[in-house]
């Protein structure tokens, strides 16, 4: 069998409880990719320029960072963590349903706020209570879990796409420079027509199209109101409602009972090695944690350039998700408004994809060959586009190649990290921090950098963040070398110091056999 027999075993016992989980992530994908293809409705609807819209997925990001920082709170009981998923499951979806009643980037940004502190909640309990169940199995169930994620990104742009406007407003983005038109022709040998960049590629004679994507919004928030009402099944299930009793849930088998219990026992055993190795709990508990004291520099840069790194690559993903639809329809693209609609579509459907092909990879591959190979891939790519400007063909492969490059360098960032501190570090809290805080950063930044330069500045924006992230790995191998060495030389004298012991122990032991014989 391709499966261990135990693992499907302990699957069908918590099939429900895992299913569950895996449908909540799905409203965090659906929640999480909606912004990219109806930005320019969404900027028509609030009469806002690009850089106001951009805040809109700062608040997002900077909400989501809230809410997985304080969701463990929720943990405690089993009660308390469902009833915060079916809150912030319900939540998503009533976000769903009045965002098209914002007509002000306030109220559109206070949306995203509640909705980003929502899947805050959702990825920090999900992911707690499937590591609660599975423990040293939880691996490849997590994994499926954030296959979800993208499995709703892949959904959230395809329902929108019908609905989007084929004309939009007219504000998309400001004027392009000189500077950028020359810089152009540097790369290819071609004149270029300028173009200005608040004008549509399509007539505007007949006035402004109506825009329909409330109605997309409308259908998210009834296929994502299943997600809640799964919960509260399961809270029934549980015995979780007091005014509804559900059923006595059934007796273990021996050999079921056998396992629990010994799974039971080597969770509690890698707990308490946890708690006493500093763990992996929050940021803050980490930074004051006394078993850092005296530690070389080099264990306190891997945390730091690892999470660069992230901050980096995570900052392309958020920063292409969010404007490739709006950087399709620019000029000199032009795409028409519902074919560059399908781009965040093809780009999440790779990073889910990626996911699924990076599993079988991590067996055959090291790590940081994965991690040299994804970068490298993603800087190429980027140049590919930047060289291929003009060429719709390209934009699309070009983004289901940038969506593959990307995908897997978080959990590799996160395995190599983890090997190189011997899982006695932070790496783990540390890197998902930058990591959400390059999204946030970098949507606000590009997307800034987009009204003020033209739609030509978001792939050049995409290169030098690939590159400085590239850099910044090429340190964190060279750390990683200083650390290695710093081990090594700690082995060595540990050992110094355990031989004179040893014989010490040795000579005694000796003597008093010879005492004992001569007595």
């Amino acid at each position: 069998m391709f499966v261990d027999e135990r693992i499907v075993t302990l699957f069908k016992r918590n099939a429900h409880h895992t299913l569950t989980y895996w449908s909540v992530f799905f409203s965090f994908g659906l929640c999480i990719a909606f912004l990219g293809p109806t930005i320019l409705d969404l900027q028509c609807q609030t009469n806002s320029t690009l850089s106001q819209i951009t805040w809109v997925f700062f608040s997002q990001q900077f909400c989501l960072l809230i809410g997985s920082s304080i969701g463990g709170v929720f943990k405690k009981t089993l009660f308390s963590a469902l009833a915060a998923l079916f809150v912030s499951a319900l939540t998503i979806s009533v976000i769903f349903a009045i965002i098209p009643l914002c007509n002000n980037v306030l109220l559109l940004a206070i949306a995203m706020a509640v909705s980003g502190f929502a899947m805050g909640i959702i990825d920090t309990i999900a992911n707690i209570q499937l590591v609660t169940i599975y423990q040293r199995d939880s691996a490849v169930f997590l994994q499926a879990l954030h296959f979800f994620i993208g499995f709703g990104a892949l959904v959230s742009p395809l329902i929108a796409d019908p609905f989007l406007s084929e004309t939009g407003c007219g504000n998309h983005t400001g004027n392009e420079t000189e500077s950028m038109h020359h810089f152009r022709n540097m790369l290819r040998n071609s004149p270029i027509v300028e173009h200005n960049i608040n004008q549509s590629h399509l007539p505007h004679e007949g006035g402004e199209e109506d825009s329909n994507v409330h109605y997309a919004f409308w259908i998210m928030a009834l296929i994502n109101l299943p997600v809640p009402l799964a919960v509260l099944f399961l809270m029934y299930r549980e015995k979780l409602i007091p005014c509804c009793p559900g059923d006595t849930p059934p007796l273990l088998d021996k050999d079921e009972l056998a396992m629990e219990n010994q799974q039971g026992a080597e969770g509690s055993e890698v707990e308490q090695k946890e708690h006493e190795a500093g763990g992996h709990g929050d940021i803050f508990s980490c930074c004051q944690n006394d078993n850092l004291r005296g530690l070389p520099v080099s264990f306190f840069m891997i945390h730091i350039l690892g999470g660069m790194v992230l901050f980096m690559t995570d900052g392309i993903v958020g920063a292409y998700a969010g404007f490739v639809y709006t950087y399709g329809v620019a000029p000199p693209m032009s795409l028409p408004h519902k074919t560059a609609g399908y781009l965040a579509s093809i780009f999440w459907a790779a990073i889910t994809a990626g996911r699924l092909l990076s599993i079988p990879l991590s067996y055959r591959f090291q790590p940081v060959r994965l991690l040299m190979f994804n970068l490298a891939g993603a800087i190429v790519t980027v140049l590919m586009l930047l060289i291929f400007y003009t060429s719709n063909t390209f934009l699309f492969a070009g983004t289901c190649l940038c969506g593959l490059f990307l995908s897997s360098i978080f959990p590799c960032m996160l395995a190599y990290t983890e090997d190189i501190l011997d899982y006695q570090g932070c790496a783990t809290s540390v890197l998902v921090t930058s990591a959400g805080m390059g999204e946030m950063v970098m949507q606000v930044l590009v997307g800034s950098i987009i009204q003020t330069e033209g739609s030509y500045s978001f792939l050049l924006c995409g290169m030098i963040i690939a590159c400085l992230g590239f850099i910044l790995f090429i340190g964190l191998l060279l750390f990683h070398r200083m650390h290695r060495n710093y081990l090594t030389g700690t082995t060595k004298k540990s050992a110094m110091v355990e031989e004179p012991a040893t014989e010490q122990n040795g000579s005694a032991t000796t003597e008093q056999k010879e005492e004992t014989g001569s007595s």
